[in-house]
């Protein structure tokens, strides 16, 4: 208690405090700019930590981590276009609710969730970080493969519309990921002689293509149609009020609850990443709602502006942020690639993470641990006020213009990222296959997760077979590894539930179709 009590101490030190409520309000803007993902909106604030002393730079850092990702729902919801990639399964039934003039719902929802998540996020990090981090050692190459395999198979859940269209989203995600030179052989694969294709298509034009540039094609048609049809273009919805009853609240606590514990444990896993945690997440909170909400009277279908597909996402990626921090406190290795980041900040003022960083500077370690907490605090506030202020002015803008303004700020992201022309056309390109992927009904998300899990599984397969001499057996090991063959048990429990639950709803049509016998009366 004595080291807690002095983070807090460190924390509330004159001027730190402020800096980490500026963190939070900055994070929250930048983040809800689209194109602008979690490492680009963190690495713009570490030039400032030169200037300031430590306490304060590394609470600025933490107070844009966390709120970052939040912000990143703002867009999501009012035009489907994701501040962030943690925000892309929100900006599906966000986006859908706000459709049905409920947008100031799905955000509230959504602030709730990233809140909660993120507090549940910091106790964890607070009480459990050196028993976390030894459970994250655990993990090498073959538990690293079966986790991906998990992952991949956490989409089944998503896919009970058409199971076709889905496998093939995936497929293309995971081809598109062997672009660049090969982990394993170190020969580049289908760059077509292109310098710019040598590291693999860049990640963050990708990924504001694929939503950004199409959402801004979804627009254009919207306006189309409207004039064709002699009406008054409509404007974007209006957010309206920002509250929800007790009873969603009730109905949400399982939801948060499920997807604050994945978010904490894929967080704490070195290179596991923030859109795993959220796919698990919401793929468990799509069963649950198909289980118990589908169907009955007022309800919206999956994807089409239910409360848990937002409260699941949000509650994941806020989960994770402070998670990803367990081990890269208590053992020097980074959750994902955000918090490597940190790594920076903290060299900047000559610290190393680590074991060291609480015997030699320990009043910072405990701090940045405590921050995650307070800047949770701050958020939910915080991101009100963002709300009220800035957003209603920004999304006021008529559509016509806006087409224009999420052109320019996609753009503008893309080029961002390696300043480098080339990824505009990225963007362009990609933009135009998932407007296609749109109209032909495939589904986006599994692309997005073969994407992000491709490079993972591939190398980690290929390590785990050498350390095997090509054995198979070595992923199914019960005895030297009992979490690989407890996660592939748990995928292919996955597969086998939705195989049972298309089984049966095939049966139930056939039956609903088959003409009954008319029995004559004797």
């Amino acid at each position: 208690m004595d080291v807690i009590a002095l983070g807090f101490s460190t924390l509330f030190a004159p001027g730190v405090i402020l800096v980490l409520a500026v963190g939070v309000f900055a994070g929250l803007i930048v983040g809800s700019i689209p194109g602008i993902n979690d490492n680009i909106a963190f690495a713009m604030f570490i030039p400032f930590s030169f200037a300031i002393p430590p306490e304060q730079a590394l609470a600025l850092m933490v107070g844009v981590y966390c709120a970052a990702a939040a912000g990143g729902a703002i867009p999501a919801i009012m035009i489907k276009v994701p501040g962030t990639a943690s925000a892309l399964l929100t900006a599906v039934d966000g986006n859908a609710m706000a459709r049905q003039g409920k947008a100031g719902k799905a955000l509230s929802i959504a602030i709730t969730s990233s809140v909660i998540g993120g507090i549940a996020s910091s106790l964890v990090l607070l009480v459990f970080a050196p028993t976390l981090a030894l459970f994250a050692l655990r993990f090498g190459y073959v538990e690293n493969f079966a986790l991906a395999i998990l992952g991949l198979s956490s989409v089944v859940g998503l896919l009970s519309a058409n199971v076709l269209k889905g496998v093939i989203s995936a497929l293309i995600g995971l081809l598109t990921a062997t672009v660049g030179f090969s982990l394993v052989t170190g020969y580049p694969r289908y760059t077509f002689d292109s310098v710019n294709l040598i590291e693999g298509i860049p990640f963050v034009p990708l990924l504001v293509g694929l939503f950004g540039i199409a959402a801004m094609f979804e627009l254009l048609v919207d306006i189309w149609n409207e004039r064709r049809s002699g009406k008054a273009v409509s404007g974007l919805p209006l957010i309206g009020s920002l509250k929800f009853g007790w009873a969603l609240a009730r109905r949400l606590v399982p939801v948060w609850s499920l997807s604050a514990t994945i978010g904490n444990l894929i967080g704490v896993l070195p290179g596991a990443g923030m859109l795993m945690a959220i796919f698990l997440s919401y793929d468990q909170a799509a069963r649950r709602f198909r289980r118990r909400f589908a169907g009955k009277p007022g309800e919206k279908s999956w994807g089409e502006g239910a409360p848990e597909g937002i409260a699941a996402p949000e509650a994941a990626n806020s989960a994770v942020t402070a998670s990803s921090m367990v081990p890269l406190l208590s053992l020097g290795i980074p959750g994902n690639s955000t918090s490597a980041l940190f790594i920076g900040a903290l060299a900047i003022h000559g610290m190393v993470p680590g074991p060291l960083l609480f015997t030699q500077h320990g009043h910072i370690a405990w701090m940045i641990i405590v921050a995650f907490l307070i800047a949770n605090l701050i958020l939910w506030p915080a991101a009100f006020i963002v709300l009220k202020s800035v957003s209603r002015s920004v999304f006021a803008i008529p559509k016509e213009a806006l087409v224009g303004v999420i052109a320019l700020l996609c753009l503008l992201g893309a080029y961002a990222d390696g300043a480098n022309s080339f990824n505009i056309w990225v963007a362009l390109i990609a933009g135009i296959v998932a407007y296609g992927m749109r109209l032909a009904q495939i589904p986006l998300g599994p692309a997005i997760l073969g994407l992000v899990l491709g490079p993972q599984l591939e190398s980690s397969l290929s390590n785990a077979l050498s350390i095997s001499g090509g054995s198979w057996l070595i992923f199914i090991d019960p005895v030297n590894h009992p979490i690989s063959a407890a996660m592939l048990a748990l995928a292919s429990l996955f597969w086998l539930l939705a195989i049972y639950g298309w089984w049966r709803q095939s049966r139930n049509r056939s039956l609903a179709t088959r003409p009954q016998s008319d029995s004559s009366p004797s």
